[in-house]
């Protein structure tokens, strides 16, 4: 996932107001509760549910080009109500009993309006339902003239030669979902339908958590079934420029969110602690975004008593970084400038313009008498590993950051592993770790709230989509829990730097003020910020 910066910026050509809160840590002063006001309040998306349009914006003519018999129920999806129309049954050769052409294709259009029943229509947009009334049981035919179930990757049925009845028995949401996974593993398409249908009764983008989640993991499921390979994140449009919509849902995630925004609270508070005694500090972020990160840093900087140090703030350009839609890194380096003025600290940004991959030390333009401080927020998962290429870039970035002698490298990241696991295995993480998330967010943005909503559709959902559909390369969300990151570190000849008692202090002062829910663990040197007894960010500093 990427932090970006608000929609609101963009229209007013400020980042947000940036207010002197009441509390006395220097940390805290930019994480102030109720200063996110990042979405345009004209911009609502009411109660018209889920709208399957936002995983699959590509017209239908994109997706038509292949022979997957899920692609045109993608494409027919009903907006109101969350369904997408299945056709089960394809026929792609003629069958051995000579069955009339006409009939069968009677058969089918009786089996299309049974799938579409009306009652879908009919349903209350929350799509909330007693699930002991639910049917439970699709009976249908599958036609097929071989024993065996197709493959996950081939889902083309051809011929005829059986009638097969699949009975989805009643149980919980959840175990149905972890059923359909299974299913499709197993390339069970009947089985698989037959549950979707089921569990598209029950789930809800409107509802408890625990809909929530499942709705969104259902639709992932369908992803994955409707095209394979790299063809899938592309139909999904999910790497295409964010929307001013999602940049500003981003914001409110990792500002309004807590165990994000203290993700980057511990992070700065490493930073600040580098920063004492030192005359010259050149800071390297390799995905910089908005720069709010650095909003914050630049005010807890200036209520520092003393003589502050002169700091040097070097940006990566990615050509896919999200900033690129609303100016580049240029804008975000000329407010920061603003702001460094405004606040009487001796301040400079340059950019780098390339892809991450690419930069080498030469670029950085590294200067002899300054101190070196390397971040990393959210950023590294997104670098391909040793199981996607045999150059892994992942590896490859932190031996070169090593290569330049840093006083400090900060690391921040989800602590989930969507990298290296196994289709079934990662399902079972991303639900864990999403539901976790998703309880969270009711506690710190409300059920009801116009904010939760868009930030699960617009920044969650995409993750969620491409952790469970894709694979290979177009797999770009590549989480590791601290664990891997620690080892990654220890082999690039990295030794942990712990997070100074103050720091961690007033974090843990700052978050019993949201919920008691919300938790904070110190382990082998990094923090860990949790709900209950999950934990879903972590925050590193490195020498």
């Amino acid at each position: 996932m990427s932090f970006v910066g608000s929609a609101a910026l963009f229209g007013s050509h400020e980042l947000y107001s940036l207010k002197d809160g009441n509390e006395s840590s220097d940390l805290s002063t930019s994480f102030d509760s109720d200063n996110r006001g990042m979405i345009d309040p004209s911009e609502s998306y009411g109660n018209d549910g889920f709208d399957p349009n936002y995983f699959l914006h590509s017209p239908s003519g994109e997706l038509a080009g292949t022979n997957n018999p899920f692609v045109s129920s993608l494409v027919a999806a009903r907006h109101n109500t969350c369904e997408f129309s299945y056709d089960t049954e394809y026929l792609n050769s003629p069958s051995p009993d000579a069955i009339d052409e006409d009939k069968m294709r009677l058969k089918l259009q009786e089996l299309e309006k049974a799938l579409r029943d009306d009652k879908y229509e009919d349903r209350d947009h929350s799509m909330g339902i007693d699930n002991e009334q639910a049917d439970p049981t699709c009976a249908y035919e599958m036609l097929d003239d071989s024993p065996k179930e197709s493959s996950s990757s081939d889902f083309n049925l051809s011929g005829i030669s059986y009638r097969k009845e699949i009975s989805v028995s009643p149980q919980s949401t959840k175990a149905l979902l972890f059923e359909c996974a299974d299913a499709i593993h197993g390339g069970n398409l009947g089985k698989t339908s037959c549950i979707i249908n089921v569990l598209r009764q029950r789930v809800s983008i409107q509802g408890d958590p625990s809909e929530r989640i499942a709705a969104y993991m259902v639709e992932a499921l369908v992803a994955r079934m409707a095209i394979s390979g790299k063809g899938l994140y592309k139909a999904l449009k999910c790497k295409e420029a964010p929307s001013l919509e999602r940049l500003s849902a981003m914001q409110v995630l990792f500002e309004g969110c807590p165990c994000f925004r203290f993700g980057f609270m511990g992070a700065n508070g490493a930073i600040l602690e580098a920063f004492k005694d030192e005359h010259r500090v050149h800071i390297v972020d390799f995905d910089i975004n908005q720069g709010s990160q650095y909003y914050t840093l630049l005010t807890s900087l200036a209520k520092v008593p003393g003589k502050r140090p002169h700091v040097r703030l070097t940006g990566v350009d990615d050509p896919e970084s999200v900033q690129r839609t609303v100016g580049g890194l240029k804008i975000i380096g000329q407010r920061l400038e603003i702001l460094a003025e405004d606040l009487k600290l001796s301040f400079e940004f340059h950019i780098v313009a390339a892809e991450t991959a690419l930069v080498s030390p030469s670029m950085l333009d590294c200067q002899p008498g300054e101190t070196l401080i390397v971040n990393f927020a959210f950023q590294l998962h997104h670098m391909p590993d040793e199981s996607v290429s045999t150059i892994n870039l992942r590896d490859q970035l932190l031996r070169m950051v090593k290569g330049l002698n840093p006083k400090l490298v900060t690391v921040v990241e989800q602590n989930v592993n969507t990298n290296t696991t196994p289709f079934l295995p990662r399902f079972s993480e991303a639900y864990s770790y999403y539901a976790a998330v998703f309880e969270s967010l009711d506690a710190a943005l409300g059920r009801e709230s116009q904010d939760r909503i868009n930030v699960e559709k617009q920044c969650l959902a995409r993750d969620i989509i491409n952790v469970v559909s894709c694979e290979g390369e177009e797999r770009i969300e590549r989480y590791e829990v601290a664990g891997k990151w620690r080892a990654r570190m220890n082999m690039a000849g990295f030794t942990s730097c712990p997070i100074s008692r103050n720091v961690t202090d007033e974090i843990r002062r700052l978050i019993k003020q949201y919920s008691d829910r919300y938790k904070v663990k110190e382990e082998i040197g990094a923090l860990h910020f949790g709900w209950e007894d999950k934990m879903l960010i972590f925050s590193s500093a490195w020498r």
